[in-house]
């Protein structure tokens, strides 16, 4: 008997793995992982893109099946609610991560996995089961295009944006088990999502909207997938390691098939995904950690002649170049991408969320002048040490001369929000809140928190979607 293809691996696993058989520690990440999307969907609310996808989505039409995070009263298509979710979900670069692919798997698993139970009327056991299958998915294919020799994803060597290539599929797995498919079914799903999948990552350097649809074209395209296979469409059997297939496509054939299978269903990636503590690029948050280390050891900003922030070879392209727009970004949004700004914010901000949080990164701050001066200041180098610790941390040496000839010099070799420092449920349950300030109600705050983290008991998804729908409106609270 031939040996079954990478995607009837994933389909029978997916299949095959029910509610009960996810290991406690999986079930318990999975809820954790629904709230902090949800309230990433409602703090991104502050932007005109979460506006403008939003009209977009009620404009098309279409069957009402999905609720839409501040969509108001009426529901759209599954897709289309998958799509806007997904949107925001990501659009504010909090969303978790996992190393060392360096993909985000839930902005694009959990809104295709939320539309596709609520069009269904799955229950919460049914959909944590699905969420956690899509992550896992997501996860193994991202590890597959992971090059352990150089240290970095092929797919972001390539350009390509593995957290919405890869989401998309695992996305489809997730909405393809909540409409009912069969292993047939589910290798069929992987077949057309494949085709369906994309993302490039020239924003992440010199701007440009477009990377916050990335996960929620990802999440349209899985449960877009999922209702045609439904309908009778199929796929190629060998869509993954295939002549023509999603590794040739993408990563010209160079995968590692190992990643896919060994341990499948037995050793799960999904409770070791990090929780962003900050809302900014994954790659700047051991700098502010490094910088706030230094407020506190009594580095005064006004004293500051020079900085030099030592990050891992691969990160200094996203973080750190073109070093003239990193040191002078015009927008919160590419403040969240910028090493220099992360430093200035860490020795200058805070107090917010987690240490540094959403009002942290507004138009006005990017543009300060005291923060200008602060990342004028600001070199972002190669640093041996951290290279050789990326991509399993994104760890960061920040180097400060002052003018009194003083050195200052601090090492974050480890992020926080992962499994070496993870977020206390009172961390995460903080981040909800401030996500939240302002748009939902206390008792809102405290029904979603409740109905999400005991998701696996309720028996309609809308009973944790439907507070969401309304969004009061903050006065002042849009940046770019």
């Amino acid at each position: 008997m031939a040996e079954p293809t990478l995607a009837r691996h994933l389909a029978e696993f997916a299949a095959e793995t029910s509610y009960e058989a996810l290991p406690r520690e999986v079930d318990d990440s999975v809820r954790k992982r629904v709230v902090d999307v949800l309230g990433l969907c409602v703090a991104a609310h502050r932007l005109p893109t979460s506006a403008a996808i939003v009209e977009h989505v009620r404009e098309q039409g279409g069957r009402p099946t999905a609720t839409v995070v501040g969509g108001g009263g009426t529901r759209v298509p599954a897709p289309l609610a998958a799509l806007a979710n997904g949107v925001l979900a990501h659009s504010l670069d909090y969303d978790d991560t996992h190393l060392p692919s360096v993909l985000h798997p839930s902005a694009s698993v959990v809104p295709a996995a939320l539309a596709a139970a609520e069009a269904t009327g799955a229950d919460g056991r049914h959909t944590v089961r699905a969420i956690a299958v899509g992550l896992e998915v997501c996860v193994r294919l991202g590890m597959a295009g992971y090059d352990r020799d150089s240290g970095n994803s092929t797919f972001f060597e390539h350009g390509q944006h593995a957290t919405s290539i890869c989401g998309a599929l695992g996305g489809a797995v997730a909405a393809g088990l909540l409409l009912g498919l069969t292993t047939d079914g589910l290798v069929d799903v992987l077949g057309i999502t494949a085709s369906m999948a994309g993302g490039i990552i020239e924003a992440n350097r010199t701007g440009g909207t477009v990377k916050r649809l990335h996960c929620g074209l990802a999440a349209q395209s899985a449960v877009t997938a999922a209702q045609l296979v439904r309908r009778g469409f199929t796929g190629p059997p060998t869509v993954l390691e295939g002549r023509f297939g999603f590794f040739e496509a993408f990563l010209h054939g160079v995968y590692d098939p190992a990643a896919i299978t060994d341990g499948l269903g037995t050793e799960w990636a999904v409770p070791g995904i990090f929780f962003k503590p900050y809302p900014a690029n994954h790659f700047t948050h051991t700098a502010a950690d490094a910088a706030m280390a230094l407020r506190e050891q009594g580095l005064d900003p006004a004293r500051v002649e020079r900085l030099v922030l030592g990050v891992p070879a691969p990160v200094v392209r996203t973080i750190g170049q073109p070093i003239d727009r990193k040191r002078a970004p015009e927008t919160g949004y590419q403040a969240q991408f910028s090493g220099p700004y992360m430093v200035a914010a860490g020795l200058l901000g805070g107090g917010h969320g987690l240490g540094l949080g959403l009002d942290d990164f507004t138009d006005e701050l990017a543009r300060d002048p005291a923060r200008r001066e602060l990342m004028a200041k600001v070199e972002v180098l190669a640093d041996d040490m951290a290279t050789g610790i990326f991509p399993e941390q994104f760890p960061a040496v920040l180097t400060a001369h002052d003018t009194d000839g003083r050195v200052w010099r601090q090492e974050v070799l480890s992020n926080r929000g992962g499994p070496d420092r993870p977020l206390s449920d009172a961390e995460l349950a903080l981040k909800f809140r401030d996500n939240t300030a302002g748009r939902l109600s206390g008792s809102a705050v405290a029904l979603v928190m409740d109905r999400g983290l005991n998701l696996a008991g309720l028996d309609r998804i809308q009973d944790l979607l439907s507070p969401l729908a309304e969004l009061k409106t903050v006065a002042g609270g849009h940046h770019d």
